[in-house]
């Protein structure tokens, strides 16, 4: 082993997988990552013991004044974001870890878009994608990101430890069963669904653009937008959208939706419109797909890395002619969305129980 890592594993001790949960511990907001970080804690049940960073260590999230006493052949498994400012000590921890160490790695974002990304997140970034180089194995969750990730490694001189796999994200949101939409296209007014939180990235004020455009031609349908808001560049996209609400009865903003809400608003949507301009997978496509709901979605490689198995429709990014194009084809060309929707249904997709599953046996078989 290279220096700095642990050495022999231990004879006849089954090895341990502890789960990183303290920001999903602390979180106010449940956020893509933090969802991500529940279900797969959830799907997990038993198999693994959750921890969370507190002076200086790890510690037993059940019983926060027990410090983790690691084996060298254990795991350590995390699927957030840290750097040390935000977990001092941390750097000496990985740095000689007590046990094998695994990551989640998402996307690079806050080095490729850093003007719409907050401050904290592109100051923290370029160090937490050094130290997952120190990592035993690193499970991206697309190709895309894998390439990112890589690429950025290369351009800093390191030299990765970690070994880099792809992992497949649950397309069941709520953990609900998957139910055969029904392909009749219903006689109400249509209805077009955007999730995701507010901010530049996700383009909601392109596709109010578009939307309005429509409805002046004398497209009918209507339009709900839910996410949480961004408070640091999101503001003004909210404001947007209230003021178009005020005029317009045809759409709707949701600031907080509750899983039940969400699936509502699944089982009546025509589509679900997904504008965004940068992705580390692209989780409301996948999750669209799970209901049997048509995505058109931006032309981004990690988008087509989805999109292209069936159901969606893809339409340049920022380009309003092209967008309203799509968007006229699922609202207004019934045979065209049902094959959309049959093509969404007949997607094998992965859930998250078999995401959990695959984390495991990717640790267990090391």
């Amino acid at each position: 082993m290279e220096s700095g890592h642990i050495g022999a594993i231990c004879v006849g001790y089954s090895p341990m997988i502890y789960y990183d949960t303290t920001k999903m511990g602390a979180a106010r907001q449940r956020s893509g990552l933090t969802r991500v970080s529940a279900r797969l804690r959830e799907e997990f049940g038993g198999t693994v013991t959750p921890v969370t960073w507190a002076r200086r260590a790890f510690v037993r999230a059940d019983e926060p004044a027990d410090e983790v006493e690691f084996k060298p052949s254990d795991w350590l498994l995390t699927v957030e974001l840290f750097s040390e400012a935000e977990r001092p000590g941390l750097a000496e921890f990985l740095r000689q870890p007590p046990c094998r160490l695994a990551a989640m790695f998402h996307d690079a974002i806050p080095l490729r878009w850093p003007h719409i990304t907050w401050p904290q997140s592109v100051q923290r970034h370029p160090e937490y994608m050094k130290l997952l180089a120190s990592f035993d194995r690193v499970f991206a969750i697309s190709e895309a990101s894998r390439r990112d990730l890589a690429g950025f490694w290369r351009w800093q001189g390191v030299t990765p430890r970690a070994q880099v796999d792809l992992i497949e994200l649950g397309a069941d949101f709520d953990g609900s069963i998957r139910v055969q939409r029904d392909a009749i296209i219903p006689k109400e007014r249509p209805v077009l669904l955007c999730v995701g939180i507010v901010e530049p990235r996700k383009n909601q004020t392109f596709l109010l653009d578009v939307a309005e455009a429509l409805w002046r031609e004398g497209v009918d349908f209507d339009l709900h937008v839910v996410g949480r808001v961004n408070p640091h560049f999101g503001r003004p996209i909210e404001a947007g959208m209230k003021a178009l609400a005020r005029r317009e009865p045809r759409f709707c903003f949701h600031a907080a939706a509750s899983d039940r809400t969400l699936g509502r608003l699944y089982a009546t949507a025509r589509a679900v419109v997904f504008p965004t301009i940068a992705e580390g997978c692209g989780l409301p496509l996948l999750e669209a797909l799970w209901r049997g709901v048509p995505c058109v979605c931006s032309d981004l490689p990690v988008l087509r890395e989805n999109a292209d198995g069936g159901g969606c429709l893809v339409a340049q990014v920022n380009d309003a002619t092209d967008w309203a194009d799509q968007l006229r084809t699922v609202l207004i060309n019934p045979d065209e969305n049902r094959r959309l929707q049959a093509a969404a249904m007949a997607r094998p997709l992965p859930r998250w129980t078999e995401t959990a599953a695959a984390l495991r046996r990717a640790l267990t078989s090391a």
